[in-house]
């Protein structure tokens, strides 16, 4: 497969404070490829530096085949860049903020454009609302067309699904996956453990430093954790006897069931059938979720001021 980025070193620094340290990243043509860590990882930084919008202090690679350094202005024209919050003009109608956006980009056939990308995003019938009565689902659809207007070979979408209910968020995934069926490819930033699993392969960034990336089964396979399910319920009068426990690394609670994680995998078992026993319990082998490995990988890293975090 043809790679739609190769970089290598990339790092950055505000205020004396290194927000990116040393970033390697490929990413294949045609490929979704999801960025998580927690906020103020480093996640935008490096997606404005992949784009052009920032330069970094150091480090060298390709995005779309141009160079991130001397090329930023060819990456821009290739690039559609969702932001976290919706910046368009709230007064004017989605077709009047789609226009607006074909001007900047000096389009030929503005019209024709912009009826192509209502139609393809599902804005037909809506085109003349105002963008600013437009619910968060809506507005995501329209900066979506906006984002397409002029073709882009990459789409950099940043946190693009932040408070938006889950079946525009269903709906928009589905659209994504879409692209990258037609060889678009797709770099995303996420805090939703769900869509993540819709990426192709994952990168985990925890204030600046790479911790972790492959495909969502061989971050699970690789992560070395363990976890056990307890059911039943006196599930609540185990909890706190496990989370005292130095080898558990994880008890996480949902309803009558505990999801509890360790590295030491022994260990866990022998202490999670104990319980089941001595409480009439259901206790059972599970396979570890993204959001254990991700929590976990959390904890293992140091913030930008060189406190240790605690998971």
């Amino acid at each position: 497969m043809t790679e739609a980025i190769n970089v290598q070193g990339l790092s950055k620094s505000f205020g004396g404070r290194k927000v990116v340290d040393n970033l390697d990243l490929r990413v294949n043509t045609g490929e979704i490829f999801g960025f998580l860590g927690p906020n103020g990882s480093g996640k935008t930084t490096s997606i404005r530096m992949l784009c052009g919008l920032l330069t970094a202090d150091a480090g060298e690679g390709h995005c779309l085949g141009f160079d991130i350094r001397r090329e930023s202005a060819a990456i821009k024209r290739e690039v559609g860049y969702m932001t976290q919050r919706f910046s368009f003009y709230e007064d004017l109608s989605i077709r009047e903020n789609l226009e607006f956006i074909a001007r900047v980009y000096g389009m030929a056939s503005r019209r024709q454009v912009v009826d192509e990308a209502i139609e393809q995003l599902g804005l037909s019938g809506r085109d003349k609302q105002l963008a600013g009565s437009l619910s968060g689902g809506w507005k995501q659809r329209m900066a979506l067309a906006a984002c397409l207007l002029h073709k882009p070979k990459l789409l950099l979408l940043d946190e693009p699904t932040a408070g938006v209910d889950p079946k525009a968020r269903r709906d928009f995934w589905e659209e994504i996956h879409d692209l990258a069926a037609r060889g678009i490819t797709v770099l995303v930033s996420t805090h939703y453990m769900d869509e993540a699993e819709r990426c192709h392969r994952l990168a985990y960034i925890a204030y600046g430093k790479l911790l972790a990336q492959g495909t969502p089964q061989e971050l699970i396979d690789n992560s070395g954790l363990h976890t056990w399910t307890l059911n039943g319920q006196r599930v609540n009068e185990v909890t706190a006897e496990l989370r005292a426990n130095p080898a558990i690394a994880q008890v996480v609670p949902f309803g009558l069931t505990l999801h509890v994680s360790s590295m030491d995998g022994a260990t866990l078992a022998t202490l999670v059938q104990k319980l089941a026993r001595q409480y009439q319990l259901q206790a059972e082998e599970a396979a570890p979720r993204l959001e254990d490995i991700f929590i976990q990988l959390m904890g293992s890293s140091t913030d930008n001021f060189g406190t240790k975090v605690q998971a």
